[in-house]
């Protein structure tokens, strides 16, 4: 076969979740299928994250016009010239007019769903806005959507209406690089000078939910003695955020155990991983949720939500929270950082729940579904 894969953003720099599956999926595919010709379409980038072999072309588009022009103009013309069997798009998204067997990665639906809060970016306002506009369109063209946990899968086609055999999950995996570090401080002491903290992924979504875990930290500071206080390091957003957040709720007092590097290179996440107390992952609504697989397999015990597909990914015996409940996840906060026979006996727990999840088992599951729409 001849597959195409949209891989848009993998070149660039400071990737996120949606980057990482499509790069390490890629990866894993270009190992083990040298049956099949791949080509890989990507917007040129300074990360150039893959290379090619010979069952993998990499083929780089510059277009102008942002995501739409893209994805639009640019995706169909070369597919077009390619002729592949299949075009597998990996980011919720694909062209609207594409006469090849699509494949469709729908990672959530977040985007149709009703808003609980309003997205305060007006990028997270535009790109919501074009999905809910595509989705809907390219649903109806492809030949399977594929999304990342039982979860989402029942989600989508209860809200979509789909039929059972339009929709599969395939389940993400981690990179081979999160693992224990022995010496973690040789890289987290580039972001804080204190040995004792707390590692949150924050963001400006409202998914995340990051004021009140914010409120949260702030509940276990007040019972926590000044001597024993684990900061709190929050990646990913910026300190204006935050100092929103503090001033709005009158919580000026946290602000010396805040620390807020903004983004955090992946490298260097194994490091942070390993050297934090916890990891708090509170998201009100996820679809699969890799830092969780990340977190574990670094030997840091995660408090999660107990919302969506959370439970389904962490397991029955990880610390799960009501996300809603500021007083419960300061509580459980103070109980792993206190707690040590607690704390390990859930890092022991996090070290064997990562043993279900991999890339390789993701590519192969995707290989079998490659075959399954060729052969239809």
């Amino acid at each position: 076969m001849k597959i195409a894969i949209e891989a848009q953003r993998i070149f660039r720099t400071k990737k996120h979740g949606m980057d990482f599956v499509a790069l390490e999926t890629i990866r894993e595919i270009q190992k083990i299928d040298t049956e099949n010709q791949y080509y890989i379409l990507v917007s040129p980038g300074e990360d150039k994250c893959l290379e090619e072999s010979p069952n993998m072309k990499i083929i780089e588009k510059k277009c102008f016009g942002g995501y739409f022009g893209w994805e639009q103009y640019a995706l169909p013309k070369e597919i077009k010239h390619i002729k592949p069997d299949i075009l597998h798009c990996t980011s919720n998204t694909a062209p609207i007019f594409c006469k090849t067997n699509l494949l469709l990665t729908l990672h959530d639906i977040i985007f149709l769903e009703k808003q609980v809060h309003k997205n305060k970016s007006l990028y997270q306002k535009l790109g919501r806005l074009y999905r809910r506009l595509v989705v809907p369109i390219v649903i109806r063209r492809s030949k399977k959507i594929i999304t990342v946990s039982s979860y989402e899968k029942n989600n989508i086609k209860d809200f979509l209406g789909l039929e059972e055999q339009k929709i599969c999950f395939i389940y993400n995996g981690y990179s081979k690089h999160f693992v224990r570090k022995d010496n973690p401080e040789q890289v987290y002491k580039k972001y804080l000078d204190f040995d004792n903290y707390i590692f949150f992924l924050g963001n400006t979504d409202p998914k995340k939910n990051t004021e009140r875990t914010i409120l949260a930290y702030a509940a276990y500071v007040k019972n926590t003695n000044q001597d024993n206080i684990n900061y709190l390091l929050v990646a990913d957003l910026k300190k204006e955020i935050i100092d929103f957040i503090i001033k709005k709720n009158n919580i000026q007092w946290i602000k010396p155990y805040i620390l807020t590097p903004n983004y955090i290179p992946n490298t260097d996440l194994p490091y942070i991983y390993s050297g934090a107390k916890a990891f708090l992952y509170t998201s009100l609504r996820e679809s699969f949720g890799i830092p969780i697989l990340e977190s574990m397999a670094c030997g840091c015990p995660i408090i999660a939500s107990n919302t969506s597909a959370i439970p389904e990914i962490a397991g029955q015996n990880a610390i799960l929270v009501d996300p809603y409940n500021v007083s419960e996840i300061a509580l459980m906060i103070e109980k792993v950082v206190n707690n040590d026979e607690f704390r390990k006996k859930q890092i022991q727990y996090g070290l064997e729940r990562v043993k279900e999840f991999s890339w390789t088992k993701s590519a192969n599951e995707l290989l079998k579904l490659y075959k399954e729409v060729q052969n239809k």
